[in-house]
C-alpha cells in the first residue's frame, strides 16, 4: 500500500515539476472548424500515383520552382544550395551561406542557409527569400549573390526571422512575406503550435529600395500568388489552413479579406495555372475523423500545448504527421475545384509547391530527397 502510494506521489511530483517548467512557446488560444468532409472535388483519389520521382538522394527539400526562357528549372533545397535543372540534368549555382560538410542537418541551417521563394525577374536574375539570410539576387550562371535587404535590416524596426513566400510583379516589385518575428525557420513547429500571428506581408521596390510592411499579424505568412491582373495578391496562413486576399489597387485597395477559409490541409505556396486556378500545396493534411485533426484538437488549449512542448522533443512531432500526398485547386472565387491526392504516401507528400512547366507539374517538398514531376 505505501510503496503504491509512494509511486502515486512521485508521479504526481513529476508532472507538476514539468508543469512548472517554463515553456519554449507562448501559445494563443484557437478554435479551427471541422475539417470539410472529403466528397466532391475532395474525393479522395490516386492522381498523385502517376508522378515520377527525380534526382533521388541529390535533391532534399527543393521547396521551390521557377524557370528561364530557355527552359531550365530553378529551385532551392535544405542545405542551402540553389540548382539549375536542365531535363536530367542537375547543375549546382550557388550556396546561400556557407557550403560546409555539415549542410543539409537542422542544426546547421541558419550557419548554410535555406532557400525558400525561387522567382526569375525580369532581366534573367533570381530573386531568392533566403530564411536566414534575407532577400538576394542571384546571376544564374555565375552563381553571384547580391544581397537586396538582410535579415538584420528587417523593416518598421524588427527583424526577419522567417522569410519564406515570394512573389513577383510585371514591374518588378517583389513581395515576400516574413513567417514569424519570433521563431526562425529552425523551430517553424513552435510557430505551427502557437498559432500566434506574428508574419508578415512586405514589399520591395529594387529602384528605390524601399521596404514597406503591407499587413501584419498574420498567421504563419507562407506563399504568395498574384491575380492575373495583379489588382490583389493572395497569402497563405500556415498555421490557421486559411488564404488571404489583399487588394492591391482599385476600389478595394488596401482591403483585406479571407479568400479560402477552413482547407483540408496547411497550407504552402500558391502559384497560377495556365488556365487562371490557384494550385496549393499541402504540407500537412487535417481531415475529419472519429478524432480530429492533432493541432486542431490541442489548439484551443495553450498550457496544454506548453505542457506537450515540454516533454515532446521537435522531431518527434512528425511521427503524428500522415503521409498523406494533397494538392489543391481553387478558383478566383476561392472554391476547391479539383483535388490531387497520394493517401499512402507512395509517391510524395508534404507538398510545398506546384509549378507547372512545359506541360509538366513539377511537386516540391519540405524535406524529402526528391522532387516529382507529374505529366498533365
Amino acid at each position: 500500500m505505501y510503496l503504491k502510494w509512494g509511486v502515486s506521489a512521485a508521479c504526481l511530483a513529476t508532472i507538476v515539476g514539468i508543469y512548472l517548467l517554463p515553456s519554449p512557446i507562448d501559445p494563443e488560444p484557437f478554435k479551427f472548424e471541422k475539417p470539410p468532409s472529403l466528397v466532391g472535388p475532395l474525393m479522395v483519389n490516386r492522381k498523385l500515383h502517376h508522378g515520377k520521382r527525380q534526382f533521388y538522394g541529390r535533391l532534399k527539400g527543393p521547396e521551390s520552382f521557377t524557370s528561364d526562357h530557355e527552359g531550365n528549372l530553378y529551385t532551392g533545397t535544405v542545405d542551402g544550395k540553389l540548382w539549375m535543372i536542365h531535363g536530367e540534368q542537375l547543375k549546382f549555382i550557388t550556396q546561400m551561406g556557407k557550403n560546409i560538410s555539415q549542410c543539409g542537418t537542422p542544426e546547421y541551417e541558419p550557419v548554410c542557409g535555406r532557400p525558400h521563394g525561387v522567382r526569375m525577374d525580369t532581366d534573367g536574375y533570381l530573386i531568392v527569400a533566403d530564411s536566414y539570410y534575407g532577400l538576394y539576387r542571384v546571376h544564374p550562371q555565375t552563381g553571384e549573390k547580391y544581397l537586396l535587404i538582410s535579415n538584420e535590416e528587417g523593416v518598421d524596426g524588427v527583424p526577419f526571422r522567417f522569410l519564406n513566400g515570394l512573389e513577383l510583379s510585371r514591374d518588378g516589385t517583389i513581395y515576400f512575406t516574413d513567417s514569424s518575428n519570433k521563431w526562425g525557420r529552425q523551430h517553424h513547429r513552435y510557430e505551427v503550435l502557437e498559432t500566434n500571428h506574428r508574419g508578415r506581408l512586405v514589399r520591395y521596390d529594387p529602384v528605390t529600395k524601399e521596404v514597406r510592411s503591407l499587413l501584419t499579424d498574420l498567421y504563419m505568412a507562407n506563399g504568395l500568388a498574384l491575380s492575373p491582373e495583379e489588382d490583389y495578391i493572395l497569402i497563405a496562413e500556415t498555421s490557421i489552413s486559411r488564404i488571404l486576399r489583399y487588394w492591391l489597387s482599385g476600389s478595394k485597395a488596401g482591403v483585406k479579406e479571407i479568400f479560402a477559409d477552413n482547407l483540408p490541409g496547411y497550407p504552402d505556396n500558391i502559384r497560377i495555372s495556365r488556365t487562371g486556378t490557384y494550385r496549393i500545396g499541402i504540407t500537412t493534411t487535417r481531415f475529419p475523423g472519429f478524432f480530429p485533426p492533432f493541432l486542431d484538437a490541442i489548439a484551443p488549449y495553450p498550457a496544454l500545448k506548453r505542457f506537450i512542448v515540454k516533454i515532446t522533443p521537435l522531431s518527434a512531432y512528425s511521427i503524428l504527421l500522415k503521409k498523406h500526398g494533397l494538392f489543391l485547386e481553387l478558383n478566383a472565387y476561392g472554391d476547391i475545384v479539383d483535388s490531387f491526392h497520394d493517401p499512402d504516401g507512395g509517391v510524395t507528400w508534404a507538398i510545398s509547391d506546384v509549378y507547372e512547366h512545359q506541360g509538366k507539374l513539377y511537386l516540391g517538398n519540405t524535406d524529402l530527397p526528391f522532387l516529382v514531376v507529374l505529366q498533365q
